[in-house]
């Protein structure tokens, strides 16, 4: 012990050996345990946080302080080895402090069910409550009793923060717990308990449940004792409990011991998923045994392609195993009956996906379909797919040469195909497109189109853009033998033109249709023609002939006055069926006895009507038309005459349908307004002229209604070219240069505030309502019907269902006009579309003295009330209904034409005016359109310039069109 006391004397400077001397004064060592080779000791100071502790070899003369010394002996060391001298030179084997220091207790107590700790000094036989920090008791800030502190004292002070008594928050639990567990007395409520920082978490089950399996949480079973503040006594020790990393949607699910159920079926998501997720995260007790069983294998991708008729079907499968044993689908694992189930790796599933997406653009378990250039895309793509391919159904999307147009043709036959060059430079079949396949390809805007014998070839898209309108019309002209009718011839012709190729030599001979009817020769007039043709009308007649002895249908459609009935009646071969509205059907008969003495005529009308097979020309009406088809249609009619062919303007309807079944040589349709709202009308009539011609009605309506309603450049231009020889349209102004002069006016009226809060009150109770379900695509009836109830509003409120009025503001400038019309020794037409509103005008007529007569659907003598009106002495006024008046009469004895109700179509008021100004007409005539002020009946007057460009875009060559919309309704009711 000399030797050892000498040696650390020598090690220590004199000031660390003068603080050793007073820490061993001061009682500060204590001997903690000695052997014969080995001393350990604690040595008390106030200047840091905890005894040092040194040991001593003093066999070996060497020392050893855990403090942070770097002194070769510190004053820990001296204090210990002057404090044990002194002890062995008065024969005692260890060192006496003055007062044995306490050492830290922790008392946890049950509180309110909680935890509590209340830290205590134990010394010798004594405890009292430890009040202050460690800290604070070691620096010597507060007085405090002598303790040994050891380093796991400072960490469970550490773990306490600031709160070193009283209920321990859940927060701080585990690590108080885990510090604790290093300290040697610590109690529960007065018994030694063990605690640990291994934290609790519930368990997992699976056991059966009926066919299937129940999967549900329960708390760990070694728990005896559960504490609010997040600890747990499991048998003799405090546990904190744990966070098992469950999401709140799956601690739901598995609460309680009804837990998730999965059937049969989903036992492969309970095993290879359920199961694998939740050992990561707690214990799983598996209480079954009719798992499958499972392996751990990588997934990997798997590629499968096939060709359904032009598709490209490419299936990406995630799958596991090979042969495989699962797949995955919509994130799911789906068992395929062999093997062991795989354990799911979702990380390599997504790397798989991501690679998946990236070159191939695809999505595991979803099958794509693709044509075209994304088909041939994507086939090339998947011959650099380094995963490999199952499937040969991509082999035959690749890019072929580019087709080219192979076109024979002769006046009756029409044959185009197109063909590919194969790689070796030569032809084959299988490189053969159909015609009809490359321009429904082009018209869908395709880059590429199949090939019979594999790949695809791109279109000859500049060729097609030259000349594809032509071939597509003259494809759905042709028959099943590829003939053309006649009315093809045109355009037949004109594609040889387009491709600088020779005309066949039959089409020589309908050069003078492409040429605007120049050329065409004079026709032989009937030798009982007892008229006197102007020029416009001798070349009527010629160009009528010419299609006749051509085989070719014909539509008439100068304006209403020029004599269409005599043209006609010049043109007629043979048998002549002669179709007409009732109203028109005497004048017709009257017409021939004046013009064609020599033919026999036969009217096919009423109750005990019968044909007369000697008749040259039967007249009858589209009612009867309908009713008798079985008996028009059976006999074999020369020529067939339709007047006012508008009639058949709907292709769907019974009379269009037998009108359609008519067998003639010779067809021929007459009518001023071929075109009053939509270009299916057209259509409808060409179908009775030259079948053929303009395709089918789809057809029709996707090449050229569409493409002209939605402005496409040329479109109605194109349809124009092909119908040209077959229309014949004549302007009044442009070949009856005698007739005076027609001019149009707008009279308007301002309505009363009575007549106003009436219109107002129709218009709030309906537009919202109407616009908005309009909007939403309901009923346009309903439009409609709001539409005729504002309309008659601003006409006149008497017609408004519930309303009484004696008189109108419109009614009332009527005839105040009428009076100065009258006065000036003029004779005037006044036209409504309601009788109810001339019944109105009818009683102020009488109140003035103005004499009248009048025309309707109930008037039986129709031409003595003409007669009456047409004579010199006749009266000045004739009140007359749009239906009744507007077609077949001759009314040159009034110069002023008033339009008492306008609406959207222009052609029903112009048929109308036309009334009075027609050949006969000496004076100038004035149409007068009495329009409300701030009413729907203005934005009417806009529409009808819209209504008017339809027949113009076709007829007469302006490029706009429409039909009467939604937008337009909407436009009205806004």
């Amino acid at each position: 012990m000399q030797a050892l006391f000498e040696e650390i004397r020598e090690n220590c400077s004199p000031t660390i050996w003068s603080r050793g001397v007073e820490l061993s004064r001061a009682g500060a060592v204590v001997t903690e345990a000695s052997d014969d080779e080995e001393i350990t000791l604690k040595v008390a100071t106030r200047q840091v946080m905890a005894y040092a502790t040194v040991t001593l070899w003093p066999e070996e003369e060497d020392w050893l302080c855990d403090c942070k010394s770097t002194d070769p002996a510190c004053a820990h060391v001296a204090a210990a080895v002057i404090a044990l001298r002194q002890a062995k030179s008065k024969g005692m084997a260890a060192t006496q402090p003055k007062m044995a220091p306490g050492k830290i207790g922790y008392r946890l107590k049950r509180e309110d069910r909680a935890i509590a700790l209340e830290r205590m000094v134990v010394q010798q036989e004594t405890t009292r409550p430890l009040t202050h920090s460690l800290e604070a008791i070691a620096s010597g800030r507060v007085d405090g009793p002598a303790v040994m502190i050891a380093q796991p004292d400072l960490v469970v002070e550490q773990a306490l923060g600031r709160r070193y008594n009283g209920p321990i928050p859940r927060e701080r639990m585990s690590k108080l717990l885990g510090a604790l567990a290093q300290c040697h007395d610590v109690r529960l409520d007065d018994q030694p308990i063990k605690t640990s920082s291994k934290e609790v978490l519930p368990q997992a089950c699976v056991e059966d449940r009926g066919d299937g399996f129940a999967l549900f949480l329960e708390p760990d079973p070694s728990i005896r004792e559960v504490f609010k503040n997040g600890v747990v006594l499991c048998g003799e020790t405090l546990r904190p409990v744990g966070q098992s990393g469950l999401s709140a949607r799956e601690r739901e699910e598995l609460q309680g011991p009804d837990g998730r159920y999965f059937s049969a079926g989903d036992v492969a998501e309970l095993v290879t998923d359920i199961i694998p997720s939740l050992r990561k995260r707690v214990t799983v007790d598996v209480r079954t045994s009719r798992l499958p069983s499972t392996q751990a294998e990588p997934p990997r991708l798997q590629i499968t392609t096939r060709r359904e008729g032009d598709m490209l079907v490419v299936e990406p499968q995630l799958i596991y195993g090979e042969p495989p044993t699962a797949r995955i689908e919509d994130d799911r694992l789906i068992p395929l009956g062999r093997g062991a189930l795989p354990i799911r790796d979702t990380k390599t599933e997504q790397r798989l996906t991501r690679q998946l997406q990236h070159h191939l653009k695809l999505v595991p378990g979803k099958a794509l379909q693709v044509t075209g250039a994304q088909a041939v895309d994507l086939a090339a793509r998947l011959k650099t797919w380094p995963g490999g391919v199952r499937g040969a159904g991509h082999e035959t999307f690749f890019l072929a040469p580019p087709l080219r147009p192979r076109l024979q043709l002769d006046a009756a036959h029409f044959n185009l195909d197109f063909e590919s060059d194969t790689a070796s430079g030569g032809r084959s079949p299988g490189g053969r497109v159909p015609a009809n396949a490359v321009l429904r390809a082009w018209q869908d805007n395709a880059a590429l189109i199949p090939l019979q014998g594999g790949g695809w070839a791109p279109l000859p898209v500049d060729w097609l853009q030259q000349f594809g309108h032509h071939v597509a019309d003259l494809l759905v002209a042709r028959n099943a033998a590829n003939e053309l009718p006649a009315s093809a011839l045109p355009d037949l012709a004109r594609l040889c033109d387009a491709l600088d190729e020779p005309r066949p030599p039959e089409l020589a001979g309908l050069q003078t249709l492409l040429d605007n009817f120049s050329g065409i020769p004079d026709a032989e007039l009937a030798a009982d023609l007892q008229a006197t043709l102007r020029p416009y009308q001798r070349a009527g007649v010629n160009w009528l002939v010419f299609l006749r002895q051509a085989g070719l249908g014909a539509m008439l459609a100068d304006d209403m006055g020029l004599g269409k009935t005599l043209q006609a009646l010049c043109a007629v071969h043979g048998r002549t069926l002669v179709v007409a509205p009732t109203s028109v059907l005497h004048n017709w008969a009257e017409e021939i006895r004046r013009f064609r003495p020599a033919l026999r005529c036969a009217i096919y009308h009423g109750p005990q009507r019968r044909l007369e097979p000697q008749a040259d020309v039967t007249l009858t009406t589209y009612a009867i038309l309908r009713l008798d088809i079985g008996t028009l249609a059976s006999q074999p009619w020369d020529t067939v005459i339709l007047d006012e062919a508008q009639n058949i303007k709907n292709p769907e309807s019974q009379v269009a349908q037998a009108a359609y079944q008519l067998q003639s040589g010779f067809r021929l349709t007459l009518s001023g307004t071929p075109i009053e709202n939509r270009l299916d009308e057209l259509w409808s009539q060409f179908h009775f002229l030259n079948r053929g011609l303009l395709g089918g009605i789809q057809h029709f309506q996707e090449r050229y209604v569409k493409a002209i309603t939605h402005g496409q450049p040329g479109a109605a231009e194109r349809l124009r070219e092909r119908l040209r020889p077959f229309i014949l349209r004549r302007r009044k102004q442009e070949v009856a240069t005698e007739l005076p002069p027609r001019t149009e006016v707008v009279l308007r009226c301002v309505l009363t505030e009575d007549e106003h809060d009436v219109y107002n009150a129709i218009q709030a109770a309906t537009r919202e309502d109407v616009i908005k379900r309009l909007a939403a695509g309901g009923s346009v009836l309903e439009a409609l019907e709001a539409l005729l109830r504002l309309r008659q509003a601003a006409c006149h409120t008497g017609l408004v269902p519930g309303h009484e009025a004696p008189a109108s503001s419109k009614v009332d400038l009527l005839i105040e006009t009428l009076d100065q019309v009258i006065a000036d020794g003029h004779k005037a037409l006044v036209f409504s579309q309601w009788t109810a509103l001339l019944d109105r005008v009818e009683p102020h007529l009488r109140d003035v003295g103005m004499d009248f007569v009048r025309l309707d659907g109930t008037t039986r003598d129709r031409a003595g009330v003409v007669q009456h009106f047409q004579s010199d002495d006749g009266p000045p006024v004739m009140l007359i209904s749009l239906r009744a008046g507007g077609v077949g009469l001759n009314l040159t004895a009034a110069d002023h034409v008033f339009l008492l109700d306008p609406w959207w179509n222009p052609a029903v008021e112009d048929q109308a005016a036309d009334r009075a100004h027609r050949i006969g007409q000496e004076r100038p005539v004035l149409v007068t359109r009495l329009v409300a002020q701030d009413t729907v009946e203005e934005r009417i007057l806009a529409l009808q310039q819209q209504k008017r460009l339809l027949a113009e875009s076709v007829l007469d060559g302006a490029e706009q069109a429409t039909a009467l919309t939604r937008e337009d309704l909407l436009a009205l009711l806004a």
